[in-house]
């Protein structure tokens, strides 16, 4: 994509939503987290269901309290391609911590985020976690991959 002044604003305040969210995420802030989501916000996370209309914060909420201390939530490698009123954003994405019953969490994931230019600002629309599994025939998840 050609790299325009407002092509570069708008990559700027799209990564500045997406920093915003990752902070609350950090700081278990459900109401931080879906701040910048579009009100048609769709959700295909790591988590049942499939599919995920994201209403409320009352899932987020509790999936908080599953964990001991501060959650680590780190981007690495995000791109972010704008262009008119939509962006798209993909990247990797690693999850630290220790849940309440002790077990430690430290996975990476691939995460891609589609967002629309609305009058308040841009706002995330969608957002699709994902991690691979073995071809093997086990189905197993691949969460011990690292980049």
């Amino acid at each position: 994509m050609t790299s325009t002044p407002d092509a570069a604003t708008d990559e700027a305040r799209i990564r500045a939503l997406i920093d915003q969210r990752s902070q609350a995420l950090r700081r278990k802030d459900a109401q931080g987290v879906v701040a910048g989501s579009a009100r048609d916000f769709v959700l295909y996370s790591l988590a049942p269901p499939l599919r995920d209309e994201g209403e409320g914060t009352g899932g987020l909420e509790a999936w908080f309290a599953t964990w001991r201390g501060p959650i680590g939530y780190e981007l690495r490698d995000l791109e972010v391609a704008a262009g008119g009123d939509v962006a798209f954003c993909h990247g990797l994405a690693r999850l630290t911590g220790t849940k309440l019953d002790g077990e430690t969490v430290d996975v990476w994931f691939r995460i891609t985020l589609g967002l629309r230019r609305a009058a308040e600002g841009w706002t995330i629309t969608h957002e699709h976690e994902s991690v691979p599994f073995y071809m093997d025939g086990s189905l197993r998840a691949a969460v011990d991959l690292q980049p």
